[in-house]
C-alpha cells in the first residue's frame, strides 16, 4: 500500500488559488482513475478534478468553500502497490495536474452589475389558522334593546342563535374567518366595526387568517458564484467613487418602430427594446470614448477602446452573470436580437465559454418589465460606465398640435440610467453623452442611417 498525495494543479495562468465549491468524494470513498473528485472554482471558471490514480480516499482539503493555493494538498489517495511511475514523472514527485485533460464547466465571470430580464417574485403563502383555544368568559353586558321579531345573543353565552351586525361587520368578518358568535359586542348587543378591531388586537388566538407563517432562521453559507459576486460588489464600491445621471426619453415611435419591424420579421428572432438601444449606443460612443473605457488603477492607465464589446447583465439560477456582445459596433439590429438570445440562454444553463464572459468595455443592465422608475447601477470593474434603461410607462403629454400650439398626448416614456467612475468621467461628459443617446431614441429613423 502506498499513499499518493493529489496536490491542486496549475489550472490556469495567473490562477493563485481556487475555491471548493463542490466535492465529490469523501474520506474513505473508493475513487477510480480519472473519477470526479471536486469541483474548483477560479476567477473565472469552474473546473473539474479528476484523479490520476485508483484508490481509497484518506484525506480531503477541506470543506466547500474553502479556499487553497495552487500546488497545496487536495486529496490523500490510499493505492494497491505503488504509485505508477509515470503519475509520479507527470506530477513531479507530486500529483498529476491534469489541466489539459479536465474538462471545464464555464459557470461565471461576476460583474458589478444588477440585471436580469426575467424574475419572478414568489410571495408568501397565508398560513393556516391558529388553533382554537375558548374564549374567555366576560363580564355581563346590560341587556339589549330588542327589535321585535329579533333573536338576540350575546356571544359569551352561545345560548342563541343570532347575532346582531350589519351587513358591512358580517362581511369583514367573513373576510378575516372571525366567527361574529366569538365577538362580544361592546352595547347594545350589536357587534360594530370597533368590535372586531377589538378582536383582533386584544389577543384573538382564533377566528382570522395569520398574514404569514412563521418560518425557521436559515443560515447559508456564502460561497461559488454568490461569493464572487459580493467580493467583486464590495470592490466596486469601495475603489470606484460613482455618480449616476438619470434622463427620460420619449420612446413612443421607437415602439412604434419595433412593432413595424416585428411585423415584417419573418423568420428573423423577435426584437426587444435592446438591440435598439444597444445600436443608439454604439452610434453615440464615437464622440464620448471616455465612457467605453477600462480603467487600470494600479497602473495609472486608461484605455479607451474602439470596439463595442458589451457586457449583457442576465439573471441565472446561480446568480448574475455578464456574457459579452463582441464587436457590438458591427452588428445589426437582427444579427444584435440572435446574439443576445444566444448569450442569455448560454449563461443561464452553464454553456457559456470564458471568452464569452470576459473582456467587456461597456454593461447594459435592465430588469426588463421589473425595471422601475430609476436604478443606480453598480459599475462593472474595471470598466468606467454602465447603463441602465429604465421600465416603459405611459403618460399624458404636451405635443405639438401641427398648428403651432400644443395637444395633450398619451406618450410612452422610459428613463435611461448611467453610473459612471469619476475619477475618468467628467459630469458633463456623462450628461451630454446620455443627451445624444436621448436624441437618437426620440427620432428612431436615424439608427436605421448609416
Amino acid at each position: 500500500m502506498a499513499r499518493f498525495t493529489f496536490n491542486l494543479p496549475d489550472i490556469g495562468e495567473g490562477i493563485a488559488e481556487a475555491e471548493i465549491v463542490d466535492w465529490h468524494v469523501k474520506v474513505g470513498d473508493t475513487v477510480e482513475e480519472d473519477g470526479r473528485l471536486a469541483d474548483m472554482m477560479t476567477d473565472k471558471a469552474t473546473v473539474e478534478m479528476e484523479s490520476p490514480v485508483s484508490g481509497k480516499v484518506i484525506e480531503v482539503a477541506g470543506e466547500v468553500g474553502d479556499v487553497i493555493s495552487i500546488g497545496s494538498m487536495l486529496v490523500v489517495i490510499e493505492v494497491e502497490g505503488e504509485v505508477p511511475e509515470d503519475v509520479l514523472a507527470d506530477s513531479d514527485g507530486a500529483p498529476a495536474s491534469k489541466s489539459d485533460e479536465v474538462e471545464e464547466r464555464i459557470e461565471t465571470e461576476v460583474s458589478d452589475a444588477s440585471d436580469a430580464d426575467d424574475a419572478i417574485a414568489n410571495g408568501p403563502q397565508n398560513a393556516p389558522p391558529p388553533e382554537a383555544v375558548p374564549a374567555e368568559t366576560p363580564k355581563p353586558c346590560p341587556a339589549p334593546k330588542v327589535q321585535p321579531g329579533a333573536v338576540i345573543s350575546q356571544a359569551s353565552t352561545g345560548t342563541t342563535s343570532k347575532v346582531l351586525a350589519t351587513p358591512a361587520v358580517r362581511k369583514r368578518a367573513a373576510d378575516l374567518g372571525i366567527d361574529l358568535s366569538e365577538v362580544r359586542p361592546s352595547e347594545e348587543g350589536r357587534i360594530r366595526h370597533a368590535d372586531l378591531d377589538a378582536f383582533i388586537s386584544y389577543g384573538a388566538k382564533s377566528g382570522h387568517a395569520a398574514a404569514a407563517a412563521t418560518r425557521p432562521d436559515e443560515t447559508v453559507k456564502v460561497i461559488g458564484l454568490r461569493r464572487r459576486i459580493a467580493e467583486n460588489m464590495a470592490a466596486a464600491k469601495r475603489n470606484i467613487p460613482h455618480f449616476t445621471y438619470v434622463e427620460e426619453c420619449d420612446v413612443t415611435e421607437l415602439e412604434r418602430l419595433r412593432a413595424q419591424l416585428n411585423d415584417a420579421r419573418g423568420e428573423r428572432p423577435k426584437l426587444t427594446m435592446l438591440p435598439l438601444l444597444i445600436t443608439a449606443i454604439c452610434k453615440t460612443l464615437p464622440d464620448f470614448p471616455m465612457i467605453n473605457a477600462r480603467y487600470d488603477d494600479e497602473a495609472g492607465v486608461v484605455t479607451r477602446h474602439g470596439a463595442v464589446h458589451l457586457g449583457m447583465a442576465t439573471q441565472t439560477d446561480g446568480g448574475l452573470m455578464v456574457p459579452v456582445i463582441r464587436d457590438a459596433q458591427r452588428q445589426n439590429l437582427w444579427q444584435l436580437a440572435a446574439e443576445i438570445v444566444r448569450l442569455a440562454n448560454a449563461a443561464r444553463d452553464g454553456s457559456a465559454k470564458s471568452s464569452e464572459l470576459s473582456g467587456s468595455t461597456l454593461t447594459i443592465t435592465s430588469l426588463g418589465p421589473l425595471g422601475g422608475v430609476a436604478t443606480t447601477p453598480v459599475i462593472n470593474r474595471p470598466e468606467v460606465a454602465i447603463i441602465g434603461p429604465n421600465r416603459i410607462v405611459e403618460r399624458p403629454m404636451f405635443v405639438p398640435d401641427g398648428n403651432g400650439g400644443e395637444r395633450i398626448e398619451k406618450r410612452k416614456l422610459m428613463n435611461i440610467s448611467i453610473s459612471c467612475d469619476h475619477r475618468v468621467v467628467d459630469g458633463w461628459d456623462a450628461a451630454s453623452f446620455i443627451q445624444q443617446l436621448k436624441k437618437l431614441v426620440e427620432t428612431p429613423a436615424l439608427l436605421l442611417v448609416d
